[in-house]
């Protein structure tokens, strides 16, 4: 998993690509994008949730301080960190 530490600062908005139903978890930054692949479907919100908590691991932070500004239900979603 890789370490975002370095963009844990308060206001700070990041923004992430998913890919749900994959065959692990994992934060991964390609071409300067961070790709966030979860096991669970795309199905109430599972998958929200589940990239919630791998990247507020990946970035050191508690989940509460995530909020997504944009893309519920989107694979594209941008978080601000609070």
């Amino acid at each position: 998993m890789s370490d975002l530490s370095h963009l844990a600062t308060p206001g700070a908005e990041i923004a992430v690509r998913v890919t749900p139903k994959a065959s692990r978890n994992a934060v991964v930054v390609e071409e300067g994008a961070i790709r966030v692949y979860v096991t669970v479907v795309p199905e109430g919100g599972k998958a929200t949730a589940a990239v919630v908590k791998l990247l507020a691991k990946a970035l050191g932070v508690a989940k509460t301080r995530l909020v997504l500004l944009r893309g519920e239900t989107s694979r594209d979603k941008v978080f601000r960190l609070d």
